[in-house]
């Protein structure tokens, strides 16, 4: 608690997080929560699969962390944030919820933010995107659950390797990148949501479901995805001059001794 108290808040104007992945063991809801502790923001997005109702289906876990992640949210919202949630696939029960607002926080299937410069940003989860899960839902959920097995193994992974002190690394995320068919997939998911934004006569698309957070152009459109908190634990952040720019929390941490500036567009 000293250590977070001694570190003056990184101050943000827009916070996009998505894939939290709540009710979920592989879900890293310590770093999220030392994340959330350490950024004050006028807005906070939350794109889709916040709480995972699929896992809580299979085996109810829900551990005080993630119950203070939630907590942490709420408080922001009360002390002026607002919260914009966009409900993912693992969350799709919020959907019936678009367009409710309680307080500070409010419920949309897709909302367009627009930032400092005047950049028009679509936010969605991108699930509506992936044709597994689109066309074949019971075929989407048997690959949910042999990719939640590789997920799970993470915090053990990274327990040991804390003893050893090594960086935090995720055994899921480097089998998908090393997998020929999973970096197909992506490229035709952010084309596809690529185009959609096009359609839409929005500039910028912002996203999440893939887990694979990436910032570049699309002949002429920034697709932007801010990654998830299972395995890379990243985000996507507007500073106070509009400038978009991913966080990669473990890593950033680790330099909290420096300053956190840093240029427009780079990955920390």
């Amino acid at each position: 608690m000293a250590e977070r108290n001694a570190i003056s808040p990184l101050r943000l104007r827009t916070v996009f997080i998505s894939d939290i992945h709540l009710g979920f063991r592989g879900c890293s809801a310590d770093l999220l929560l030392d994340f959330l502790h350490h950024v004050e923001m006028d807005y906070l997005f939350l794109v889709g699969d916040i709480i995972d109702v699929w896992s809580m289906k299979k085996n109810m876990f829900w551990p005080q962390s993630h119950n203070n992640v939630l907590r942490t949210i709420l408080g922001k919202a009360k002390r002026g944030t607002k919260v914009i949630f966009v409900p993912g696939n693992h969350d799709e029960v919020f959907r019936d919820f678009d367009g409710a607002a309680f307080g500070n926080l409010e419920i949309h299937r897709e909302y367009v933010h627009e930032s400092v410069g005047g950049r028009r940003m679509l936010v969605l989860h991108g699930d509506e995107f992936d044709s597994v899960v689109k066309c074949s839902p019971w075929l989407a959920k048997l690959g949910s659950n042999l990719y939640d097995v590789l997920l799970a193994a993470n915090p053990y992974i990274n327990w040991w390797r804390r003893k050893f002190d090594l960086p935090h690394w995720s055994l899921s995320a480097y089998l998908k990148h090393k997998a020929k068919t999973a970096v197909q997939y992506i490229g035709s998911f952010e084309e596809a949501v690529a185009q959609a934004a096009r359609k839409r006569g929005v500039d910028t698309v912002v996203c999440g479901h893939i887990h694979h957070a990436e910032m570049r152009d699309i002949n002429g459109i920034l697709y932007c995805n801010d990654g998830d908190w299972v395995e890379s634990c990243t985000s996507l952040v507007e500073d106070m001059n509009g400038h978009l720019r991913l966080i990669d929390w473990p890593k950033l941490r680790e330099q909290m001794t420096v300053p956190m500036s840093l240029p427009a567009g780079q990955v920390a």
